[in-house]
């Protein structure tokens, strides 16, 4: 089993709406290196839920990868912000994952948490000028995160 970060802003979708809906597809991401921890994602995996761009960005909660290498239907959708006319279902050039809630944290672990607790290396959301919205994290890191969850104090 292996550990990711995936965000999302809130007002787009946030954990409240996954915990509703139960499961996801994880759709719209557009960036190369993303796609490529998305399609390295494998039943089970499970991921931290960032919410960002928004007052207190931060973990939130946490998910579990359900169904993995998924074509990315908005892909394909002309009305969609994230069509691409250079894929095809012939070619499709984005795929993606499922997800499942699992839990909602207590407490928010907030960026500058984050910041205090780890280095730039160690968790990549708190290098300066990351954008990534999917990524992966260490096992000690992802530990860490799950036992500060239990203790986070705003």
């Amino acid at each position: 089993m292996a550990y990711w970060l995936m965000k999302s802003e809130p007002d787009v979708y946030s954990i409240d709406d996954l915990k509703r809906d139960r499961t996801e597809l994880w759709d719209g991401v557009r960036n190369y290196q993303a796609r490529n921890f998305l399609t390295s994602m494998a039943l089970g995996d499970k991921a931290f839920f960032y919410h960002s761009n928004t007052k207190l960005p931060g973990i939130v909660g946490l998910m579990e990868i359900v169904a993995t290498n998924i074509v990315d239907p908005t892909q394909f959708d002309s009305f969609s912000k994230y069509y691409d006319p250079k894929s095809s279902p012939d070619s499709p050039r984005w795929y993606t994952v499922t997800v499942g809630y699992l839990e909602t944290f207590a407490q928010v672990i907030t960026l500058d948490q984050l910041k205090e607790k780890f280095t730039p290396d160690e968790l990549w959301v708190v290098r300066r000028g990351n954008r990534l919205s999917v990524m992966p994290v260490d096992e000690v890191v992802a530990q860490k995160l799950l036992r500060m969850a239990k203790t986070v104090q705003l």
